[in-house]
């Protein structure tokens, strides 16, 4: 789909506002992310997880400022996030796809690599073509100081979020000829009085809801050139595989039946 396309026609869920600060020239983008916090915290529920509330923090950080930046982005744009910190030792991973308008992701624990640095990891695909990859070194175990330097280091030009209300996010990226005074002396109690202070002009509203899409068919897909190229090595002496979604954590059942039919549709 090419930037010109209509957008595909997609369920409403949280609402996203962005807005044009006029005289100022920044964008800013702003949503109360409530409803899509209890379908992150159904989704642990379905998966049988303990809240760790660290976690939890830092993954709902995560969300609310990668939403906020997918709405400021082309609709034919699908980008991921992996905010990897070395103490605590994690991994959070957030992707959305702009076309769906969906947005899913997990924390990562277990097998994360230490390598002493922490790092901000964004793909960004426009159309199905090839990714583009920027990595960056972070100072701080934050997640939204970490997002903020990625837009200065990636995006080359500035971003700031705000916390408007305990699940009310506010972020406000410059653009040419920005008004970096003013920018730079935002702070919550300014971005809670802007309409007032601002002229704002409304640009779109985008909706967002929690959804990966993995099925056990893609998982076979996944699972496919391996099962090709080495079929005992894949299942050994078991008879089913039990896989992990990277995105969400979903975990589905792959019979050895099931994934020989697929190879032989294909």
């Amino acid at each position: 789909m090419s930037e010109e396309s209509e957008p595909i026609e997609q369920p409403q869920g949280l609402e996203v506002r962005t807005y044009f600060v006029r005289e100022r020239n920044a964008l800013v983008a702003r949503a109360d992310f409530g409803e899509l916090y209890v379908d992150y915290y159904l989704h642990l529920g379905q998966l049988d997880r303990r809240s760790n509330p660290a976690h939890d923090t830092m993954m709902k950080e995560a969300l609310a400022a990668h939403t906020l930046h997918c709405a400021s982005r082309p609709r034919n744009e699908t980008t991921a996030w992996t905010i990897h910190f070395s103490d605590p030792l994690v991994n959070v991973f957030v992707t959305g796809d702009n076309a769906r308008g969906t947005v899913v992701g997990q924390v990562f624990t277990e097998d994360v690599k230490n390598d002493g640095r922490n790092l901000f990891m964004s793909d960004t695909v426009r159309d199905g073509g090839q990714p583009r990859r920027s990595v960056v070194e972070l100072k701080d175990a934050d997640i939204f100081p970490a997002v903020e330097r990625y837009y200065d280091n990636s995006e080359q030009r500035p971003a700031r979020l705000f916390r408007h209300g305990d699940e009310d996010f506010v972020m406000v990226s410059a653009h040419p000829d920005c008004d970096m005074a003013w920018f730079d002396s935002l702070n919550d109690d300014a971005i809670r009085t802007l309409d007032q202070r601002e002229t704002l002009t409304l640009m779109e509203k985008r909706f967002y809801r929690w959804e990966c899409g993995c099925t056990e068919r893609r998982m076979m897909d996944v699972l496919r050139p391996v099962m090709l190229r080495d079929a005992d090595g894949l299942f050994g002496d078991d008879t089913v595989i039990r896989m992990s979604c990277p995105r969400c954590g979903t975990k589905h059942t792959i019979t050895r039946e099931a994934m020989e039919a697929h190879i032989a549709v294909k």
